[in-house]
């Protein structure tokens, strides 16, 4: 009868861890997040031992297109993914009628203009070829930059949008050059100068600073990178939790060292 009792009581206790294990299990959410590969997926290894602390398990996508990571999203293959700006969200969504919101800001990267070939903005000779990448978002950043730097001047109310249809004043008759984001950085030998995103620059080679000869300013800057979600889990509690794994001291440290200070944590408070 002893025996009965005290192998009853192994049997209860061996359940009842089981029943904590498969608790502890539950518990646990596995979230599908979306990046660029790259420097990126460096800094999202410090974000997926945040959120461990808070449950939630980060399986790692990469993509090397942009136009990817919102159409993994839109259906359902992805929970959230990390990459884009507003201005490129909006053109997107009014491409393709995406519900898709920004939840929390992760960091900025200051678009530059490149060269190999001259040191300054003042030496680009008249008609140069300067390479610009081509989606409706980046192309409009480029083109907003070259005339904050008096090269060009665009049409009034053009907004954040726009295209070398709406440059209204060339007088160095610069030949803008529209290529795939990911090429023009590639491209910058045959070029003259090139307006290349910080991330792509960093994949092509270029030199960051010593080849880059002006970059937009970053105060009020509209093109903060963020996490975004599906509309309909925007208040869903991982979303913050997600966030609040990303928004560390620790996530700011690391975007410093992979990025080599060219990229600047964009969230309120953060140490840069």
């Amino acid at each position: 009868m002893q025996k009965r009792k005290l192998l009853g009581a192994a049997l209860a206790a061996l359940a009842l861890g089981w029943g904590f294990a498969n608790a502890a299990s539950a518990a646990e959410k596995t979230l599908r997040v979306g990046i660029m590969s790259g420097e990126d997926e460096d800094v999202w290894k410090v974000v997926a031992a945040n959120a461990a602390k808070h449950g939630l398990a980060i399986k790692i996508t990469t993509f090397a297109d942009y136009t990817q990571p919102n159409e993994a999203l839109a259906q359902h293959d992805l929970d959230a993914n990390s990459f884009q700006h507003k201005p490129y969200l909006e053109a997107q969504i009014k491409a393709r009628g995406y519900k898709i919101v920004p939840v929390g800001y992760t960091y900025v990267q200051p678009i530059g203009l490149y060269s190999r070939k001259v040191k300054s903005v003042a030496d680009l000779p008249q008609g140069a070829t300067v390479g610009v990448p081509n989606d409706p978002s980046n192309e409009g950043r480029s083109l907003l930059l070259l005339q904050s730097l008096g090269l060009i001047t665009l049409k009034p109310a053009v907004g954040l949008l726009p295209t070398a249809r709406d440059i209204e004043r060339n007088p160095k008759n610069l030949h803008i050059k529209e290529l795939d984001a990911g090429i023009v950085g590639r491209a910058i030998g045959d070029l003259d100068a090139a307006v290349v995103n910080t991330d792509w620059a960093i994949k092509a080679g270029i030199k960051i600073p010593q080849e880059r000869i002006a970059q937009e300013k970053v105060p009020n800057n509209p093109y903060r990178n963020f996490i975004a979600v599906n509309e309909q889990d925007a208040n869903a509690p991982w979303v913050h939790d997600l966030v609040q794994s990303y928004q560390q001291p620790n996530v700011s440290a690391a975007i410093l060292k992979v990025y080599h200070g060219a990229t600047l944590p964009a969230w309120d408070g953060a140490p840069q």
